[in-house]
Formats: C-alpha cells, sequence, structure tokens
C-alpha cells in the first residue's frame, strides 16, 4: 500500500523564518525535504530541498519503519537549523546589490555667545567669529534657485587652507581616531555569539591607512613635486591662479581608539567565515549620529566628546574617526543601506581664552572598505578619500551659504545644491583613480571640481577639466535646475 505522510512545521530562528515541508513516502523509503527560508532583515527566500532514500531491512515492520523515519526527520530538522539559523540581527555577507552612498551631515553642537562673520569672499578672505581651521573663501555668479526655490544668481563658497595666489605650503593637523565597535545584548553587555565577541576593532587597518594617498605623498599631474591626493585635486581647480608653490597638506597622527557601544535593535552584523566579529555592521543613522557626537559639551561617552576633552583634537585639525566596516541605513531598515562616510563639524561654545568665539571641530566618519563587500571599485579608502575630499572644498557643510550652489543633477542620478565633490561621481564606472603604493592598490575615489558646480564653460581648471585625478570621469556640465531638479 502506498502511503504519504505529511509534516509540516512552521516556526522561528533568529531573524528567519522557516516554513519545513516532509513529506515521507513509507513504501518508496524516500523522504522530500523542502525548507523555503524567508530572512526578515534582508526580505530574501531561500529554497532548499534535499531526497534522502532509506533502505529498510525486509524484516522490519511498519512500526520500526515508522520509528526510523521519526528519527531521520528529527536528524533533519535540527540540521536545518544548524544550517539556516542566525541569530538575531545577523544577516549574509553580501552587500553586493546595496546602494552606495555619502552625506553632508548637518552640524552639531552647542551654541555660545559668540558672533559669527562672513568674510569678504571676493577677497580671499577667512570666515570671521570661529575659532577653526585655516580657510579661504571665494564666490561666483550663475543664474540658478536657492534650497528654497528661489532665484538667486550669487554664491559664496569656503575651502580648507590658504588663498592659492598666496602661495607656500599650509600644513594641517589630521588626527586619526580609530573606533571600535561594540553590539549590546538586551543587557547592556556586549554580545556574544558562539562564543565570539560582537566586537569590531579598526586597529588592523590603521598602517594601510597612514600608508595610502591620503597622507603619503605620489605624483599627479597638477602638481611638478609628489603630493597628496587631496592637495592634488584642489591644485587642479585653481592651476591658472595659483602660485607653483601652493600646496595644502595633511599631516596625520594616531590618536587614542575610542569605543561605540551600540545597543540592541539598532544594528545588524554579518560575521566573519569563522564566526568572529565582523565581516561588517550595519547601524541606524540616527542612532550612529547621537553615540558619535556629545551629548552636551563636557561629554566623554562618545567618541567625539572623548577625543575634544582629551585634547586628542583640536579646532584647527581635520580630523578623521575611522571605523571598521560600518555602514549605515535609514528608516530603521537595513535594505535602505548603506552610507559609507559623512563629514561635518561639532561646534561648541567659545569662552574668554579664545575670545568666545564658536568653536568647530571638523571632522569626517570613514569606514574601511574591505575587498569584495562592494562592487565599482568601493574598497580600502574610496570612503575617506571622498569625505577628506569633501572636507577641503566645503568644511562647514553649508552653514552660513558657504558651498550651497545652483542645483545640479550628476550623470549617477545624484540631485543636490551643495559642493558636494565626490557626491557628483559616486557609483560612476570609473569613479575610482587607483593608485598603488607601498604594493598595496589602493581606490581613491575621482572628485568634481568647483568649476563643475559653478557651471563654468569652458572650465578654468587643469585642462579645462571637470574632474580629478581622471579628467574623463565628468566631460559635461548638469543641465540647469530647479530646486529638487523638479
Amino acid at each position: 500500500m502506498h502511503r504519504k505522510v505529511h509534516f509540516i512545521c512552521i516556526f522561528a530562528a533568529g531573524t528567519y523564518r522557516f516554513c519545513i515541508q516532509l513529506c515521507c513516502c513509507a513504501d518508496d523509503h524516500t523522504i522530500l525535504y523542502r525548507a523555503p527560508i524567508y530572512n526578515t532583515p534582508t526580505q530574501r527566500y531561500v529554497d532548499a530541498a534535499v531526497h534522502l532514500s532509506l533502505r529498510y531491512p525486509n524484516n522490519m515492520s511498519r512500526t520500526q519503519r515508522f520509528t526510523t523515519l521519526t528519527v531521520v526527520t528529527a536528524s533533519v530538522l535540527v540540521l536545518s537549523l544548524a544550517t539556516f539559523a542566525q541569530a538575531p540581527g545577523q544577516i549574509n555577507a553580501d552587500l553586493s546589490h546595496a546602494h552606495k552612498k555619502y552625506m553632508a551631515l548637518a552640524p552639531r553642537g552647542h551654541h555660545g555667545t559668540g558672533s559669527v562673520q562672513n568674510g569678504a569672499a571676493q577677497n580671499f578672505s577667512t570666515i570671521s567669529g570661529i575659532d577653526s581651521l585655516v580657510n579661504f573663501t571665494g564666490d561666483f555668479h550663475k543664474a540658478g534657485f536657492d534650497p528654497n526655490g528661489n532665484p538667486q544668481s550669487f554664491w559664496i563658497w569656503d575651502m580648507v587652507g590658504n588663498p592659492p595666489e598666496r602661495g607656500g605650503v599650509t600644513t594641517i593637523e589630521a588626527p586619526i581616531v580609530p573606533v571600535e565597535v561594540d553590539l549590546l545584548d538586551e543587557n547592556g553587555e556586549v554580545r556574544v555569539v558562539d562564543h565570539h565577541p560582537l566586537i569590531s576593532d579598526p586597529s588592523i587597518y590603521i598602517k594601510r591607512v597612514l600608508n595610502s594617498p591620503v597622507f603619503r605623498k605620489t605624483n599627479y599631474s597638477s602638481s611638478d613635486v609628489p603630493t597628496q591626493i587631496s592637495d592634488a585635486v584642489q591644485r587642479a581647480e585653481f592651476f591658472n591662479r595659483m602660485k607653483q608653490d601652493w600646496h595644502t597638506l595633511l599631516k596625520p597622527e594616531v590618536k587614542a581608539k575610542r569605543v561605540m557601544r551600540v545597543p540592541a535593535g539598532q544594528y545588524f552584523y554579518a560575521p566573519n567565515p569563522d564566526g568572529s566579529c565582523c565581516a561588517f555592521i550595519l547601524v541606524d543613522i540616527n542612532t550612529f549620529v547621537n553615540l558619535l557626537f556629545p551629548a552636551v559639551p563636557t561629554d566623554t561617552t562618545t567618541p567625539i566628546g572623548a577625543a575634544e576633552n582629551a585634547g586628542d583634537i583640536t579646532t584647527k585639525d581635520l580630523s578623521t574617526f575611522l571605523f571598521p566596516n560600518t555602514y549605515l541605513f535609514f528608516n530603521g531598515d537595513p535594505n535602505q543601506c548603506c552610507v559609507l562616510g559623512f563629514h561635518s563639524y561639532d561646534f561648541e561654545p567659545g569662552d574668554a581664552s579664545n575670545g568666545n568665539r564658536e568653536r568647530r571641530y571638523v571632522v569626517n566618519y570613514s569606514s574601511w572598505i574591505s575587498e569584495g563587500l562592494f562592487g565599482g571599485g568601493f574598497q580600502d579608502i574610496t570612503a575617506l578619500s571622498h569625505e577628506i575630499a569633501e572636507t577641503y572644498d566645503d568644511p562647514f557643510v553649508g552653514t552660513g551659504g558657504y558651498g550651497i550652489t545652483p542645483w545640479w543633477q550628476a550623470p549617477n542620478g545624484n540631485c543636490q545644491d551643495d559642493l558636494e565633490t565626490g557626491d557628483v561621481i559616486e557609483g560612476l564606472p570609473n569613479g575610482v583613480f587607483p593608485v598603488k603604493l607601498g604594493g598595496f592598490l589602493y581606490h581613491p575615489q575621482n572628485e568634481a571640481l568647483l568649476q563643475w558646480f559653478e557651471f563654468q564653460s569652458p572650465s578654468s581648471a587643469l585642462g579645462g577639466a571637470y574632474s580629478y585625478p581622471d579628467m574623463t570621469t565628468l566631460t559635461a556640465l548638469s543641465a540647469p535646475q530647479k530646486a529638487g531638479c523638479q
């Protein structure tokens, strides 16, 4: 007699929901095991099917055969858990389809009683009334629309360094603050999964960062001597106005490691192949920003607050907070990923010692990107080079109107109205500019030049370019846009 026995089991395991069906045919000794598995964070199904054949001895009774089927069924279920079950918040180590992006974060901080005055932009002055890194200003005219859609034709910008006409070398301290990421359990303790603490440390990437073209000098067409890549980009912008000895260079120094403790429910992670932490970490962007910036001027519990109060970073520095494969998502949804870095500044009240001027700590969050996580050459220092270059051209992220531009639409589809030089190019086929240093191939990003944002035609930059170091990345201007590119 041909008889089928059906087992349908539905249960949850970590972030996965299993729907397991076993069809057992007692006569032909076959078990069909089928498991459509729904991964909640990635909204994906995995379909697994296993066929097992059993050979019973001729003298085995029906009761013994049923017992054997039961044991095999239980074994299959246990194996399915071992194979597919994942701990809460654990996801597959695959970001190949993620939307990679960067952003300029609105400044965070606390107001004092000092006042900020705009410099005389046309004379390459500096923004006065602030205590911050060295900067110079400029302006241009172009018909466009302001952020609210009102017609505007006069635009101002502010950049890191001294004016190109002045010449000389400006050296800016560039602290690197490594930030360890600790993922916490429901009790606020470091979470342990399969005997592995969920702690990710960026220290292993420090040497590579220091030896990268962000900080080490190499040859570029915009300079007759080896230089750093962000200086090379800035020189390309002002090539026809600068003195030949004009350079703006960074002096890196590694500071004390800080720790970010991410509460349960605010992160996802992918373990390394050996189960250790982590191939990458995804953190809710609002949670991340609140954990990074100080809640009050005296706060020492956040990485930026601790570094400020310890004197590891100052207002005269361009400071990097380096994270290990740590990316950000929006709206509580890990599918709305991934921010790889941002630049901004923390503003704090001045006092009598600095003339009561507002203190601006210019900072960036940049993640090291391990090879193979993203496509398009996004790896190693892509995020860091992107954020440093954008900081050079827009250190105060639009504050006071500096760095606000006519609306533009980039070839990658981005629609913005700010001087975010990397956002124009991110994700384009030749968006990175590979540079080999010390036997390692780095992937810094190409950058759009000031002339592209000014809608200059022809461009006054080196070689009439709109992008650099690869002058072929951008070959045309954006069409004029209304607010929001509508």
